[in-house]
């Protein structure tokens, strides 16, 4: 069998194998959704609950044990270096937004991606609270509840979120044109709104992580979309570095526009 249909048959196995342990880590999530779970602060400002900590241990425990020789990067796991020498790697963060959750907020998610030489080969976030599960393999398109999902068709005014500092950066044409988003605690669900057309764009402040937005860009891109560094360029996920520079995320000439805002940022 050739090369190139190993990986894509290995990437359907894994794509099924995320889809169904997103679908248990949610209703694990669940049981504590509104029930006042017990909340630590990581580094004094972070808030991690019970919650993320059963779903994380879910999770790990399912992955691992389907795919011994994966890596695993998680939001909520001590990160070693030995993921490092893995092919592929699970990123995962077992509540994407903690703060919504914690406050009730329906839009967090459970986001799970295999990620390969920097690139996501599949990725789904499974978003309980809403009833919502999207999922997308690599080349494959974006789906929203088994219904594929595509960006927002270019428009006269244009919805967008993210810091209002960068959005006062944009030309003036552009800013007349805009209407700000409510802000959404779970970065990975605000790009899935980009992804299925409820959103236009939305710049992404400095200190992202790997695991919170490994999953939804190949979703995003898999949807037309795109998420963008400084350079222009793609973030790769599980490597060395795993925490991102500022982003910019959408598509068509809305997002050339806020690409070029954060081009001329200082580095």
């Amino acid at each position: 069998m050739p090369e190139l249909d190993i990986i894509t048959t290995n990437a359907t196995d894994d794509l099924r194998l995320l889809r169904d342990a997103a679908r248990e880590a949610g209703i694990i999530a669940m049981r504590y959704f509104g029930n006042s779970p017990q909340v630590w602060l990581k580094g004094g400002t972070s808030p991690v609950s019970e919650a993320d900590h059963a779903a994380d241990a879910y999770l790990r425990q399912t992955l691992l044990a389907a795919r011994p020789d994966y890596g695993w990067l998680s939001e909520e796991t001590e990160d070693t270096p030995a993921r490092l020498s893995a092919r592929r790697t699970f990123v995962v963060d077992p509540i994407d937004g903690t703060r919504g959750f914690l406050e009730g907020q329906r839009s967090w998610c459970v986001s799970v991606a295999v990620v390969e030489k920097g690139r996501t080969l599949a990725g789904v976030l499974e978003c309980p609270a809403t009833e919502e599960t999207y999922w997308a393999r690599l080349g494959e398109g974006a789906f929203r509840n088994g219904q594929r999902i595509a960006v927002r068709e270019p428009a006269e005014t244009a919805e967008i979120s993210g810091v209002k500092q960068l959005i006062d950066l944009m030309p003036a044409e552009w800013r007349a044109r805009l209407k700000r988003a409510p802000y959404s605690p779970s970065l990975a669900y605000r790009l899935a709104m980009i992804a299925n057309g409820t959103l236009d764009a939305t710049f992404v402040k400095p200190n992202a992580h790997d695991w919170d937005i490994a999953a939804a860009d190949l979703i995003l891109r898999e949807a037309g979309g795109q998420l963008l560094d400084q350079h222009g360029r793609a973030p790769l996920y599980a490597g060395e570095v795993i925490r991102h520079g500022v982003l910019a995320a959408g598509s068509g000439e809305l997002l050339a526009v806020l690409a070029e805002v954060i081009a001329g940022l200082d580095a």
